[in-house]
C-alpha cells in the first residue's frame, strides 16, 4: 500500500532512544497516506512474526561480521557499565533473540505506541491548515494513556582510563572516548566547540598535526549527545609500521594542545560560522530538515534553544574553552583497541528451518480494496528543458560558463571541469591528492587549509575515470578571495619530497586496509573481476615501486599543466556576473587549450558460468550474480525501471517478498536491470543474496528461480506500474542537480530529458510487456557469481553446482603486490 503511493525510502530504525518510520511520499497522496498510518498505528498486527524474527537474526549476525559495530559497542559498554547506553545493544543479543515472546510484543507496542510518546514529522509542499486538520481527523482519535519510562541506572565517574579491545579480520584502529551530559546541557555546547577545534576537516588541531602532515593513516574526532549522557570520540589508524598506542599517544597529545590553549582566537568565530554552513546546506534537505526535528522531539529540546545554539556558542571565550578542557578531558576515558585477530566471542545461530509464510498476492482485505478506491487529486510530472534551465556565458578568455541560479541562500558552488581523468592518464589522480599535502612558495600546506577556513570556503580536486574537477564552495561574498587563494595554489604549489613519500606510504597502507573490508572486497574486487576479469581499472593500478620512483615534482607539473587543456565551468549560486569577474581575475589561460590525451578503454567479459570465491573470517555469506547485457539502449529505461520496481528493488518487490518475508531465507535480497551511464557500455543483470552458510543452497535456489521464471501477478505489477508513474510524477530535479542530471544523460547519448518519455511508455505498458522484457533481457542469463565468506562454513558442492569455482586471493584480485616481494 505504501509503494502504491509513490513512495520512497520507505524504511525504519530504532537507536538508544527512537523509534524512527520514514517515508518520502508525493504531495498529493498525503491524505492517502495518513490514512494508511493511522490504521497501521492503530492496532498491532504481526502477520510475518516468525520470518520477520529470522531475518533479525540474520541482521544480528550482519553485526557480527562488524568490526565497527563492535568496537563501539565495547567502547560504550566501558564508557556506561550501568545504563542501558553500554549494556543493552539496539538489536540485543543472541539469547534475547531465541525467547520472543508475543505478549511482551503486544505490550510494549500497548504502553509505548501512544499519542503523548509520538510524533508526526512533516516537512514539504504542504498547506497547513488542511493538513493539521487531517492529523486530527485520524490520528487524533487515538487515546492518551498513562504513560512511565523506566528509571535508568546513574553512573560514577570514571577516575582512571578504562582499556578494552575487540577482534576481527578488518585493519587495526582505536578509539579514546570521554563520557559527557546529554542534550540540552552546557556541555553539550562546550563539547561541540572543542569538537570543532579538535577537527573540522581542514584546519582543527587534529586536521593540521595528524592528517594534513600524514603523522597518522587518519584521524577524527565527534561528539554524540544522548537524553540522559553523550559522549566525545576520537579515532585512529596507525600508518604502516605504527602501533595502536603510538596513535593513541599522538591523539592525547592534540587534547593536551586544547587544554593549554594553542589554538588561533578566531577559530571560535570560524567554527561557528562552519557550522551554520552546515546547517544551511542541511536544511535545504527535507530528509535532513525532518531528522533535526525528530531528533528535539526524542530529546525533549525546545525548538527555540535549537535555532539558538550556534549564537549561544559564540558567546563562549577561548579561556572559558580551555578552563573547560582541562577539568573535562582527564584520565577518564574509555580506549578501545580494534586489533586484528580472529574473535572468539562470536555467537552462530543456526537454521531454525522456517515454514515458508503464504504470500497471497492475488487477496485483498477490506481495508486494501477500500483504499485502492480513494483517488488522489492528479500530480502532474514536471519535465525539465535543460537548455532553458542551464543558462551560459563565458569568460573573457572564451571558457563557456554554464550556471544554475541558487535561490535559496547565499552559498556557491564553482567547478572548473575538465573531460580527461584517470582513464586519459593514471598519474592524474595521484597528482590530485597529493596537492592536498604541499603548500606553495607563500604559504605552509597547513596555512593554506586556515587561510581557506577563514573565508568560510573549501576547495577541492577531484579525478574520476573521464572527469576531473577543481572546485570551490563556500559562502558568496568570499568567492573572489576564495578563487584567488585556489588559483595561487594552483600556479605556484611547491614540490615536497618528504611531504610525497608519506603520501605514497598513506596510499600502500590504504591499500593493506582496504583488503580487510569484505564490503570492499566484494563491491569492488569481485564485482570488477566479475565484469572485466584480469583487465579492470582496479587491477591497472601503479605498484608501490613505480609509485617511489615518481619525482614529486613531475605531478606538480602535472597539475599545473591541466591549466592548459580545454576546459569549461559551472557555476551555481547568486550573481553570476561577480563570480565570471572572478574567474576573469583569477583563472587565467594563455592560447589555444590542448585536446586530451586518448582514454584507455576497459571492456567487459561475456559472463559464463564462473564462480569467484574470496574466504573471509565472517559469521555470514554474500554472493553477487552479474551478467553481461545488451549495449545500452535508451527505449530500455521505461521497462528497466518499472521491472526493477516490480521485481527486485525494495520492500515490496517480488525478491523480497519471496526470499526475506516468505521464506525467511536471506536479511537482504535484491536483483535487478542496470542500465550503463554511458552510450559506448553494456547494461548488466544483477541480483544479491546476505545470508547464513547454512541456508546458502536454498537461497540461491530461491533467486535462481525468480531470475529464470519470473512470477505474473496482476494486482502486484499494477501496484508498481502506479508507484513508478508516481515516483516519476513526483520527482523534482532542482538546484545545481539540473546541470549534473543532464551530464549524466549527455554520456548516454539523451539531449533532453528522457523521464516524459519513460513515464508515457509505462503508462501504456502491460504484465505482458514486462514478460517480454524479463524473457529478453534477464532469462536464461549466464552469470558470474562472486562468493565473499568463510570457506571452512560454505558447502563446496553447492557453489560447484552454480559453475566452475576459482578461489581468488585478495592480493591477486587488487592486484596488490607486497613491498616486501618488491624490495626482494
Amino acid at each position: 500500500m505504501t509503494a502504491s503511493l509513490g513512495a520512497t525510502g520507505t524504511n525504519a530504525h530504532t537507536w538508544f532512544e527512537e523509534t524512527v518510520y520514514k517515508n518520502k511520499i508525493p504531495a498529493n497522496e498525503l491524505n492517502k497516506w495518513v490514512d494508511l498510518e493511522a490504521e497501521r498505528f492503530s492496532t498491532l498486527v504481526l502477520r510475518l512474526f516468525h520470518t520477520e524474527l529470522e531475518a533479525v537474526f540474520e541482521e544480528f549476525n550482519r553485526g557480527q561480521d562488524n568490526d565497527y559495530r563492535k568496537r563501539y559497542a565495547s567502547m560504550l559498554n566501558g564508557l556506561f557499565p550501568n545504563h542501558p547506553y553500554g549494556q543493552q545493544t539496539t538489536i540485543g543479543t543472541g539469547k534475547h533473540l531465541k525467547n520472543p515472546s508475543m505478549v511482551d510484543i503486544h505490550n510494549y507496542f500497548d504502553k509505548y505506541y501512544v499519542p503523548n510518546n509520538m510524533a508526526i514529522v512533516l516537512v514539504g509542499d504542504l498547506e497547513f491548515d488542511t493538513t493539521i486538520k487531517k492529523i486530527n481527523e485520524t490520528f487524533g482519535k487515538f487515546e492518551k494513556k498513562e504513560l512511565t519510562h523506566p528509571t535508568l541506572p546513574k553512573e560514577e565517574s570514571i577516575s582512571s582510563p578504562i582499556i578494552t579491545e575487540v577482534f576481527g579480520p578488518t585493519s587495526e584502529n582505536i578509539s579514546i572516548a570521554y563520557r559527557s551530559k546529554g542534550v540540552s546541557t552546557e556541555e553539550e555546547k562546550l563539547v561541540t566547540l572543542c569538537d570543532m577545534i579538535m577537527a573540522n576537516g581542514n584546519a582543527g588541531l587534529i586536521d593540521l598535526n595528524l592528517n594534513q602532515k600524514q603523522a597518522v593513516q587518519r584521524a577524527g574526532c565527534s561528539p554524540t549527545f544522548l537524553n540522559d549522557y553523550g559522549y566525545h570520540t576520537f579515532t585512529g589508524s596507525p600508518k604502516e609500521g605504527q602501533s595502536l598506542d603510538e596513535v593513541k599517544e599522538l591523539l592525547l597529545e592534540q587534547i593536551e594542545k586544547l587544554k593549554k590553549g594553542e589554538f588561533d582566537e578566531w577559530m571560535i568565530e570560524a567554527v561557528v560560522n562552519d557550522l551554520k554552513l552546515s546547517q544551511t546546506r542541511q536544511y535545504e534537505n527535507n530528509t535532513d530538515l525532518a531528522s533535526a526535528y525528530f531528533s528535539a522531539f526524542i530529546h525533549h529540546e525546545n525548538w527555540a534553544d535549537k535555532v539558538n545554539f550556534l549564537d549561544d556558542l559564540k558567546k563562549i571565550s577561548k579561556q572559558e574553552l580551555v578552563d573547560f578542557a582541562n577539568k573535562f578531558y582527564q584520565n577518564n576515558y574509555v580506549v578501545t583497541y580494534k586489533r586484528k585477530g580472529e574473535d572468539k566471542n562470536i555467537v552462530k545461530v543456526s537454521n531454525p528451518g522456517i515454514t515458508p509464510v503464504n504470500l497471497n498476492r492475488d487477496k485483498s482485505s477490506d481495508f486494501l480494496t477500500a483504499f485502492n478506491k480513494v483517488e488522489s487529486a492528479p500530480l502532474k510530472p514536471k519535465f525539465i528543458d535543460y537548455k532553458s534551465a542551464i543558462k551560459e556565458t563565458k569568460t573573457a578568455n572564451d571558457i563557456k560558463v554554464s550556471y544554475v541560479e541558487n535561490k535559496l541562500n547565499d552559498l556557491f558552488d564553482l567547478n572548473i571541469i575538465f573531460d580527461m581523468g584517470k582513464d586519459n592518464d593514471k598519474k592524474l589522480s595521484l597528482a590530485a591528492g597529493y596537492l592536498e599535502y604541499i603548500g606553495t612558495d607563500k604559504y605552509s600546506a597547513e596555512e593554506i587549509k586556515k587561510e581557506f577556513y577563514k573565508l568560510g570556503v573549501d576547495y577541492y580536486v577531484n579525478t574520476q575515470n573521464d572527469k576531473t574537477y577543481v572546485g570551490l564552495r563556500g559562502l558568496k561574498e568570499n568567492l573572489p578571495k576564495g578563487l584567488e587563494l585556489l588559483e595561487h595554489l594552483w600556479d605556484n604549489a611547491k614540490a615536497d619530497q618528504e611531504a610525497y613519500d608519506k603520501y605514497v606510504e598513506k596510499i600502500y597502507k590504504g591499500r593493506q586496509d582496504g583488503k580487510t573490508q569484505k564490503g570492499n572486497i566484494l563491491w569492488g574486487g569481485l564485482m570488477n573481476y566479475g565484469q572485466y576479469g584480469e583487465n579492470s581499472r582496479l587491477r591497472d593500478i601503479m605498484q608501490f615501486d613505480e609509485l617511489k620512483a615518481i619525482n614529486p615534482e613531475e605531478l606538480v607539473s602535472l597539475i599545473k599543466d591541466m591549466k592548459n587543456y580545454k576546459q569549461r565551468v559551472f557555476y551555481y549560486g547568486k550573481d553570476v556576473d561577480n563570480a565570471v569577474a572572478a574567474l576573469n581575475k583569477s583563472h587565467k589561460v594563455y592560447g589555444e587549450l590542448k585536446e586530451y590525451p586518448e582514454a584507455k578503454e576497459y571492456v567487459k567479459k561475456e559472463t559464463d558460468g564462473n564462480v569467484f570465491f574470496t574466504n573471509y573470517d565472517m559469521v555470514q555469506t554474500e554472493m553477487l550474480f552479474l551478467a553481461k547485457g545488451e549495449p545500452f539502449k535508451p527505449e530500455n529505461m521505461a521497462a528497466s525501471t518499472l521491472f526493477n520496481t516490480y521485481f527486485g528493488s525494495g520492500l515490496s518487490s517480488i525478491v523480497f517478498q519471496e526470499i526475506r518475508e516468505s521464506k525467511s531465507l536471506a536479511y537482504s535480497a535484491f536483483a535487478g536491470y542496470g542500465n550503463a551511464n554511458k552510450k559506448e557500455d553494456t547494461d548488466i543483470v544483477y541480483a544479491y543474496v546476505g545470508t547464513q552458510a547454512n541456508k546458502l543452497e536454498q537461497a540461491v535456489d530461491a533467486m535462481m528461480e525468480l531470475m529464470n521464471d519470473m512470477p505474473e501477478a496482476e494486482k502486484q505489477f499494477n501496484a508498481a506500474k502506479e508507484a513508478t508513474l508516481k515516483k516519476i510524477a513526483a520527482e523534482r530535479i532542482t538546484k545545481s542537480n539540473i546541470f549534473w542530471t543532464y551530464e549524466g544523460l549527455k554520456k548516454r547519448g539523451i539531449e533532453n530529458d528522457n523521464r516524459e518519455v519513460m513515464y508515457n511508455t509505462i503508462k501504456n505498458m502491460e504484465i505482458k510487456d514486462l514478460k517480454a522484457f524479463f524473457d529478453k533481457n534477464v532469462k536464461g542469463e549466464s552469470y558470474n557469481v562472486m562468493v565473499i565468506g568463510n570457506k571452512k562454513d560454505l558447502d563446496a558442492k553447492a557453489l560447484q553446482r552454480l559453475g566452475k569455482v576459482k578461489e581468488l586471493d585478495v592480493d591477486y584480485l587488487f592486484n596488490y603486490v607486497d613491498k616486501k616481494k618488491i624490495k626482494s
